[in-house]
């Protein structure tokens, strides 16, 4: 989709144009042209998955009121982008596995588990919460999307933790957003909760740098994913196709606007969007997981209960024991070994601190 003039942004503002509307421009865009990404050179630092320095305020200043302000800000956005996380709190486990409860219920004392969620939400923190929201195909029994009952557990604790705002938002390749957020049950549980749903409009994607990517220098991606003060990365733990599983690496996806062009060399580009878009949380939906015909699905038959939710704030350790689940070695998928040795986590789960609670005990 070509940028929009400042002349037809002001038009859309004095219209009063609402994220409706917004969305419906961008579901009628056509597929972006698929670009060549340069190779990249830059050694990347290696992060101690159990680090506990500080992480550094990365409080952004507020977008002035002035429309012409706005303007230039979408179009030529030069925000830092939210560091890594250091680790978990010094006494909290790296990993927690949480099960067999209702899944509000398992990510309550998955996060108690963690230290609490105001360990990684201060007072007024603006959230966004990204869950896999692919398609409009099917209600979340069909395993092909995030349970809605997880992601509205995980914005009601945002909220209790003080957060000042608490957006979700995805992507949608099937569907508009309006459909896919409808039919996935997903904005009935957000909006019960107090959060918002929240579209993806083409004209916020800026172009960034990454500065520790190997196959990749550069992505267009959803500016509010990079300023926002903390991100979670909430994926459905299901097969692919081509990845071998989608879990919190590979639902990054959603965050950038050429997907098609990552699927050469899939593993190494999903490492080098995760360096760029780390999020402060991973947390991972098994409660109900699609084992086979992924991603879109559409058989019941292909569908393992498991109640189950993994969270840490390594994405390469919430992957590598989701993979398990799957009775897959973390290292055999392309985009784990590629995170793990662009020193992005750790796949090796017996050198973490691993808890398991249980919401039967």
């Amino acid at each position: 989709m070509a940028k929009m003039s400042r002349r037809e942004f002001l038009q859309y503002l004095a219209l009063g144009v609402g994220g409706v509307s917004l969305s419906q421009l961008l579901a009628s865009c056509g597929r972006e042209k698929e670009t060549i990404f340069p190779t990249a050179t830059r050694k990347p630092v290696k992060i101690s998955p159990t680090d506990t320095r500080k992480i550094p305020d990365t409080s952004q200043p507020q977008i002035g009121t002035n429309t012409a302000d706005l303007v230039e800000e979408v179009e030529t956005s030069t925000s830092e982008v939210r560091p890594k996380p250091t680790g978990t709190p010094q006494g909290s486990p790296d990993l927690v596995v949480a099960r067999g409860g209702e899944p509000e219920e398992i990510v309550r004392l998955a996060f108690s588990a963690l230290g609490g969620m105001e360990q990684y939400v201060s007072k007024g923190a603006d959230v966004i919460i990204k869950p896999n929201i692919c398609h409009a195909y099917y209600t979340y029994e069909y395993a092909t999307t995030t349970n809605p009952w997880v992601v509205g557990g995980l914005v009601k604790l945002c909220l209790e933790a003080g957060a000042g705002r608490v957006r979700v938002m995805d992507y949608p390749f099937g569907g508009t957003p309006e459909q896919a957020y409808g039919k996935t049950g997903i904005q009935e549980q957000v909006q019960a909760a107090g959060g918002e749903m929240a579209f993806m409009p083409g004209f916020k994607y800026v172009s960034k740098e990454i500065p520790d990517g190997r196959d990749i220098r550069s992505v267009e991606i959803f500016d509010d994913i990079l300023t926002a003060d903390v991100l979670i990365d909430v994926p459905i733990a299901k097969h692919h196709s081509l990845a071998g599983l989608t879990l919190g690496m590979k639902n990054l996806l959603g965050v950038i606007k050429n997907r098609a062009a990552m699927h050469r060399n899939l593993g190494q580009r999903l490492a080098d969007l995760s360096s760029l878009a780390y999020p402060t949380l991973t947390v991972v939906d098994a409660v109900r997981m699609l084992m086979d015909h992924g991603p879109t699905g559409g058989n019941l038959d292909d569908v393992k209960q498991m109640d189950t939710v993994i969270v840490s704030t390594d994405i390469v350790a919430a992957d590598s024991y989701a993979a398990t689940l799957f009775g897959r070695q973390p290292r055999d998928l392309g985009f784990i070994a590629a995170g793990e040795d662009m020193g992005l986590g750790t796949s090796s789960l017996d050198e973490l601190r691993i808890e398991q609670v249980n919401a039967s005990a």
